[in-house]
């Protein structure tokens, strides 16, 4: 799409407000989040995304409005992967449950404005090299292939581990280790002192790059138009917030992501070789939109049925196992 500078600018005023909207709503004044509040938000973002993707529709026509579906969604199940890593972040730093969502909220904003860098630099590296497609297409192989060969093993992360970027700030910065409220800075005998509250936004925030070096190629590999890619990265991070909290317990039995992420991811991969070999001369197919968004709504929902039935059994499984145990012991 031919996207002029008003439409970007009004656009980005737009989700600043609806940013303003959250906070001042619902992330003004520190207090643990319920189920109701996370699902009632979470809806919201949802059905922002959609609405402006029925806009895409009208304005822009179907291809553009089926890339940022396809785009959204991918980004939106990649998002749920770093939840994993947000929720060892909260541990490794004790953050109060009070405080969680102001940590998420500016967290996750710092992580839009590096992905708005990532996204520019991509853009602008994809309309001057065209064979940068092979590259994203076999890293996004690659990744896929580790995402299952850590599955098939079992391996997850068991602690977080801080970042060059987080350690040279402490390093340069002294800091406290109690928190004062939703405080960045402190004033401790004559001198200025970082809170845990800062340094573990600057967590959240610096730690979604890494997430980012798989998911801007993987979005770059269903559209190349810039503004989708942006746009679609906003709504799928900024209802993440209440996505933490709203389905927080249910990430230990969502046991099949790691599989239905690599599938994705692998699936993207493909696509973007087909891509790139297209625009080289080679006469190959090339895959839909449509097709696209088919197979990564399939490979969700397929990951979550099967992911829920083995928790299910699983479950089951140790409550047998537990009713022997104590029937043992009780004769």
């Amino acid at each position: 799409m031919d996207i002029s500078a008003t439409a970007w600018v009004l656009t980005i005023v737009g989700l600043c407000a609806l940013i303003a909207v959250d906070f001042f709503i619902g992330g003004r004044k520190p207090h643990d989040v319920s189920l109701k509040e996370a699902g009632i938000w979470t809806t919201v973002w949802v059905v922002l995304a959609v609405l402006f993707g029925f806009g895409l529709f009208l304005f822009g026509g179907g291809q553009a409005s089926g890339e940022f579906f396809a785009g959204f969604i991918t980004e939106k199940s990649l998002s749920v992967d770093n939840l994993f890593v947000f929720v060892l972040i909260m541990a490794k730093f004790a953050v109060p449950s009070v405080y969680q969502q102001r940590v998420l909220m500016v967290g996750v904003l710092i992580a839009l404005v590096l992905r708005g860098i990532f996204i520019a630099a991509g853009a602008a590296i994809i309309s001057t090299f065209s064979w940068v497609f092979f590259i994203f297409g076999a890293f996004l192989i690659w990744t896929a292939w580790k995402l299952i060969q850590e599955a098939r093993s079992g391996e997850q992360e068991e602690e977080f581990e801080e970042n060059r970027l987080l350690k040279a700030v402490e390093r340069r910065f002294p800091s406290t280790d109690k928190y004062h409220g939703t405080k960045l800075f402190v004033v401790e005998n004559g001198k200025r002192l970082m809170t845990p509250m800062l340094i573990v936004m600057l967590a959240i925030g610096t730690t979604d790059v890494l997430f980012a070096l798989d998911s801007i190629p993987a979005i770059f590999g269903l559209t190349q138009d810039p503004y989708i890619v942006f746009t679609a990265n906003a709504f799928a991070l900024m209802g993440l917030r209440q996505l933490y909290f709203l389905i927080g317990g249910l990430l230990q039995k969502l046991v099949h992501l790691s599989y239905g992420l690599s599938v994705i991811l692998g699936f993207i991969g493909v696509k973007l070789v087909l891509h790139a070999l297209h625009e080289t001369g080679v006469h190959v197919p090339e895959i839909s939109i449509p097709v696209s968004l088919g197979v990564i709504c399939a490979v969700l929902i397929v990951t979550t049925i099967t992911s829920l039935a083995a928790s299910r059994k699983q479950a089951a499984a140790e409550e047998e196992a537990e009713r022997e145990e104590r029937a043992h012991a009780d004769s």
